[in-house]
């Protein structure tokens, strides 16, 4: 079992930064590919990043692609997003996630049906 927090969610400008982090706990060694997911109010969760164990490889959704970094370090069983030119359309609640396959497709690495293990989110709101 794997637990994860999230952290580092808040309130800025349009154009801003935020780096997002999560923390996970119990057995950490289960905890391979991992991703941030996100979900704004009425809408279905969407992907928004994934990270391999080593961290060598990582897929972005292109709304975020180019603006957006993921990254992870093993030795802290931590995650972070770090998240730059904000804008409104990426205010949402944003979630951890991991999965405890150690290889898992890429199809299955970009949806939320890839991830046994969920954090309870942190709210990011991106003001115009």
């Amino acid at each position: 079992q794997v637990q994860l927090v999230e952290s580092g969610g808040g309130l800025v400008q349009a154009g801003g930064s935020l780096r997002l982090s999560c923390a996970a706990s119990g057995r950490t060694s289960s905890m391979y590919v991992m991703a941030w997911f996100r979900q704004a109010p009425g809408k279905e969760r969407e992907f928004v990043a994934t990270i391999s164990w080593s961290g060598g490889v990582t897929y972005y959704a292109d709304s975020v692609k180019g603006r957006f970094t993921v990254s992870r370090d093993n030795a802290k069983n931590t995650a972070d997003l770090q998240m730059n030119s904000l804008k409104p359309e990426d205010t949402a609640l944003y979630y951890c996630a991991a999965a405890r396959s150690p290889r898992i497709t890429t199809a299955q690495a970009m949806s939320s049906t890839g991830y046994n293990y969920w954090g309870q989110g942190t709210q990011v709101t991106v003001s115009s």
